[in-house]
């Protein structure tokens, strides 16, 4: 697989729930609607999709309830056969993969974490950790080694002979991590892995989740129907309804040029001064004079320098050197619609 190539290529899939899925979509038509399709007694789990996920890439799928987030993802590690279109898994058909090489490649590539924490009541953290590598017929002494080892990278060391009644929520859900990161994958599933907890112990899990990201560089798909969580987490966020994705871009951009009504909705409430970054307003032919300011920087760290600053044109560094001016009007143009 060339560097250029998605760990994850998703072009035109579908997938129909009824009681002959393909017999029915050789006769639709184009201008069916999702509607039309549940008239016609079928639901459209996943319409039309095409989608790349790329190495290293912290995709994050969002939408209402029953708007195809989690069959999408089904799709993609093929827990559901899509009904049409193709996925491809690392330049790999996996609706062509006969079904040893589909769960080797599960077992070896792709770690999934749900909602639902899944462990074993009689089992300690460690063997709850271990027990994918025990499946993989690994000898104890290797599985036990690798799964202290993963342990304490999500903080947990010191309670592995506890017992998951003996935990708390967020404590549960690390263990739920450490598993699946126990068999090393290069792909991570995690559908609305922290939307149980509490509110202060999801934020935890959240900057966890960032500080394990940052050491371990996974491909993610992560599913949440929590803007604000999604926003801190993606590199691009797909928005999904009806089973299609309304948009898939940078967060930035989402709340700056939202593509449909639909989504303009959904990110209406959304306080643009911290989600859109200096970077993303900077115009490349331009650079201003005076001390740079950060493209990582937001809008609304930058909301002080904004007001008092006399500069039309502030320019934009990334790593040490200037790749724009941002125009301080654009500036307090997002700012003043954050209030």
């Amino acid at each position: 697989m060339s560097a250029d190539t998605p760990v994850i290529s998703c072009r035109n899939a579908w997938k129909i729930f009824g009681p002959d899925p393909a017999a029915f979509h050789k006769k639709m038509t184009p201008d069916m609607s999702f509607d039309d399709i549940r008239e016609a007694g079928y639901i459209a789990g996943v319409r039309d999709v095409s989608l790349d996920v790329q190495k290293g890439e912290m995709l994050v799928i969002m939408g209402l309830s029953g708007s195809g987030k989690s069959t999408l993802v089904r799709c993609f590690s093929r827990l559901h056969d899509i009904t049409s279109g193709t996925i491809t898994v690392e330049g790999q058909d996996i609706m062509s993969l006969p079904e040893k090489e589909l769960i080797d490649l599960r077992r070896s590539k792709m770690g999934m974490v749900f909602q639902s924490f899944g462990l074993l009541p009689h089992r300690s953290v460690l063997d709850n950790v271990a027990f994918p590598l025990e499946m993989r017929g690994q000898d104890k002494h290797t599985r036990r080694e690798r799964a202290l080892e993963v342990i304490k990278l999500v903080g947990l060391e010191g309670r592995e002979d506890y017992f998951p009644r003996e935990l708390s929520g967020g404590q549960q859900q690390r263990v739920g991590i450490a598993r699946s990161l126990a068999i090393e994958p290069d792909i991570w599933f995690l559908d609305e892995p922290f939307s149980a907890l509490d509110p202060l112990i999801r934020k935890e899990m959240q900057d966890e989740f960032l500080r394990l990201q940052q050491l371990l560089n996974k491909t993610i798909v992560f599913i949440t129907h929590d803007f604000d969580e999604a926003l801190r987490l993606a590199d691009r966020i797909a928005i999904m309804k009806d089973g299609a994705i309304e948009q898939c871009d940078t967060p930035d951009q989402i709340v700056l040029h939202p593509a449909t009504e639909y989504v303009r909705k959904f990110t209406e409430d959304i306080d643009k001064a911290r989600v859109v970054h200096a970077g993303v307003l900077a115009i490349a032919d331009t650079h201003g004079e005076g001390d740079p300011v950060d493209a990582k920087a937001t809008i609304k760290d930058l909301a002080k320098l904004l007001v008092h600053d006399t500069r039309d044109v502030i320019p934009v560094h990334k790593n040490g050197l200037v790749i724009g001016g941002m125009n301080r009007q654009d500036g307090l143009t997002v700012l003043l619609e954050a209030n």
